[in-house]
């Protein structure tokens, strides 16, 4: 049994529960490679392992299911968004193959981690498992190519602990568009939902699955928030106005989740932090706080989280990986951020706005 330190979550200053992470994909392609690590021991292999979340304060997230257009691609090499076959169409037999990987791992890690860590179906066990010292596990598909049109696969997932879905990542399905991770661009690229698209968001409604709209494009998030009677959620998304990245959001589409009573966690991607769009590690955690604080101006602090993107972005290097976040705590401090708020975006807003949209 693989050694858990006994450090516990509680003795971290803040408690964080973050809004989206790849570390599931990022365990099944590393696996029979040299970056196929124990999660419970620390590691420079990826942003997230046991005693790095412990030392950053990462109380649990939504743990996202991801297919990639390539599962063979050497992975060791950088992600390079110009490549057009990183955004070819996936089938759903595949697709679903590999997410139940996922799946599987995330009850295995489970299983390895001598009652530390738990797969949570709802707000009230995630609070459960922060006062047990438990890391919580929230199952999120990240691009719904695993699922099927009859939804057999989302009933089956949902049983399993899905509890969140995003319709589409940055390629099409048969559910929407998604937009590209295209700087100097709009999100208005491309149709609205599909009529299957339609009805899965009604199913995810009748199910209490959060839907994400980060990844989708702006007709297909009007669509949702014209059909949905849940709060509008999107988990890794930042704000147009600074960082124009067809992947953040647009004022009035701000408006809208301030209305829903929704969410937005703020991205830690350099590339959707920086006005120019750059991809570069030098980028300052001013301008997390600076995305930050206009989410907080357009949503209301009660609307706005973290959704890092750990194992799945290019981080600031004062971030590093998850044992930085509380360097990002102390930069939202030292920018006048009170006690209270600072709770309200590490933890407490995700969790009220799970209350609203999972069962």
């Amino acid at each position: 049994m693989p050694h858990v330190p006994d450090m516990p979550l509680s003795a971290m200053p803040v408690a964080i529960f973050d809004g989206h992470n790849d570390t599931l994909l990022q365990r099944i392609l590393r696996r029979g490679t040299e970056r196929d690590q124990d999660f419970f021991t620390a590691t420079q292999a990826n942003h997230i392992d046991f005693p790095r979340a412990q030392a950053g304060g990462l109380i649990g997230g939504l743990f996202a299911m991801f297919v990639p257009s390539q599962t063979k691609q050497d992975f060791s090499k950088p992600f390079n968004p110009s490549d057009p076959a990183n955004y070819a169409r996936v089938d759903q037999q595949e697709a679903l193959a590999f997410t139940m990987a996922m799946a599987a791992e995330a009850f295995r890690l489970t299983r390895a981690s001598n009652g530390r860590m738990k797969v949570c179906r709802s707000a009230t066990e995630i609070r459960q498992a922060m006062h047990d010292e438990v890391m919580a596990i929230s199952l999120h598909i990240e691009g719904a190519e695993a699922i099927d049109p009859d939804f057999h696969a989302l009933e089956a997932l949902h049983e399993m602990g899905l509890r969140s879905l995003g319709p589409v990542w940055s390629r099409g399905n048969i559910f929407a568009e998604g937009v590209p991770m295209r700087f100097n661009s709009g999100p208005d690229i491309g149709n609205g939902l599909s009529d299957t698209g339609k009805a899965l968001i009604k199913a995810c409604n009748e199910l209490k699955i959060l839907v994400d709209l980060s990844h989708l494009n702006e007709k297909g998030f009007w669509d949702v928030a014209s059909l949905s009677d849940a709060p509008l959620v999107a988990s890794h998304s930042n704000a147009h106005a600074i960082c124009p990245n067809a992947r953040n959001l647009t004022d009035k589409q701000l408006g809208a989740i301030r209305e829903s009573k929704g969410l937005v966690g703020v991205n830690f991607h350099v590339a959707f932090l920086r006005e120019d769009g750059g991809y570069a590690r030098d980028t300052p955690l001013d301008l997390i706080v600076r995305h930050t604080a206009y989410l907080i101006e357009a949503l209301g602090e009660d609307h706005v989280g973290l959704g890092s993107d750990f194992d799945g972005c290019l981080l600031p290097a004062d971030i590093g990986d998850v044992s930085g976040l509380p360097n990002l705590i102390d930069a939202y401090r030292a920018a006048g951020f009170g006690t209270d708020l600072i709770n309200k975006i590490a933890h407490e807003n995700w969790l009220n706005v799970l209350d609203k949209t999972q069962k």
